[in-house]
């Protein structure tokens, strides 16, 4: 078997073992397959995100219907995927849901791969052994369990009521399949982060989002129709410091870089609410409305406060437009 992540296995003794399974690990770890998405170099994404992106898709239904995390295949202009056995095929982006960060494809020619069936993270207990596994099969898969389910704000503007953080962490976890102790699908690797105890060492977590949150969008989704009304967005890149929301960088072109917000300006206030940290400030934003509702926030530069009023916009709307085939 052959793999774009050759060279990077997950180390022997962190495998799974098939044995211990009720299911046939070998079998589900074929349907996770490789990804490569390449985007134009002016794609709105192209400078965060960067043009080419490397990462794990699953296949969930029949014909090719895969799931992956959008942020791989935002703005692609191609996509291919590989199986564990070498065979490359395109891929057709069908839809990409920012609420839950899903990106949903559909291999352009059949792959011959079963579909996992998408299962439920909330039936998973946290001493259960679950699978963490990118493509490349058992050489690439990862024995792990949940670690907690927690909510989780990211500081481009994303927020889940209940993440995923599954240790160890995966060395190739954007797009990787999170399987449950019976071989169904809960989680679709998103993050790597670092768990840090008092007075011990660092080590590596994966944040994962639930598999659950995909059967309510799948059909829109899967129609290339919106699965839900766009939020409002600022398009602020921000962290939580000392109870504060601070603003680090702004999205080029978005709506706080028009209203020439900056890195190091503090938000204290939005719509006269109090801010605290980046759950709060994404819940009161998206509470206001609909995209191009007006934000009043007030904002701390160095010493000086003041107000000032930034009109929302939809995400998607500087994001080039997906090709249809």
């Amino acid at each position: 078997m052959t793999s774009l992540f050759d060279g990077y296995e997950v180390d022997e003794e962190l495998r799974p073992v098939a044995r211990l399974f009720d299911f046939d690990l070998d079998a589900r770890l074929a349907s996770v397959v490789a990804l490569e998405a390449h985007i134009p170099e002016d794609a709105y994404s192209a400078r965060t995100l960067l043009t080419q992106r490397l990462g794990n898709a699953v296949v969930i239904g029949p014909e090719g219907l895969m799931l992956t995390i959008g942020y791989l295949v935002t703005e692609a202009e191609e996509v291919i995927v590989t199986t564990n056995q070498g065979r490359s095929v395109e891929a057709h982006v069908l839809g990409i849901d920012n609420a839950t960060g899903f990106g949903l494809l559909h291999a352009l020619e059949p792959l011959g791969l079963p579909a996992i069936p998408i299962g439920d993270s909330r039936k998973v207990g946290p001493d259960a052994a679950v699978v963490a596994a990118g493509a490349g099969g058992r050489d690439h898969a990862l024995a792990a369990r949940i670690l907690a389910r927690e909510p989780f704000a990211g500081y481009w503007e994303y927020y889940l009521e209940a993440a995923l953080y599954v240790e160890p962490g995966h060395p190739h976890w954007s797009g990787a399949a999170l399987l449950g102790p019976g071989g169904d699908l809960i989680g679709i690797g998103s993050l790597q982060m670092e768990r840090v105890t008092d007075g011990g060492p660092r080590s590596l977590l994966n944040m994962f989002v639930p598999a659950e949150l995909l059967p309510p969008i799948l059909d829109d989704l899967s129609h290339g129709r919106p699965a839900r009304p766009p939020r409002p967005w600022l398009g602020v890149l921000s962290r939580e410091i000392s109870s504060h929301v601070v603003i680090y960088d702004v999205s080029q072109g978005g709506p706080a870089s028009r209203a020439e917000l900056r890195s190091g300006d503090v938000i204290h206030r939005i719509a006269g609410r109090r801010v605290t940290d980046l759950a709060s400030f994404y819940q009161q934003l998206w509470a206001l409305g609909p995209p191009g509702v007006i934000a009043p926030l007030t904002i701390q530069r160095e010493r000086d406060v003041f107000d000032v009023e930034v009109r929302t916009a939809d995400r998607a709307s500087l994001q080039r437009k997906r090709r249809l085939n």
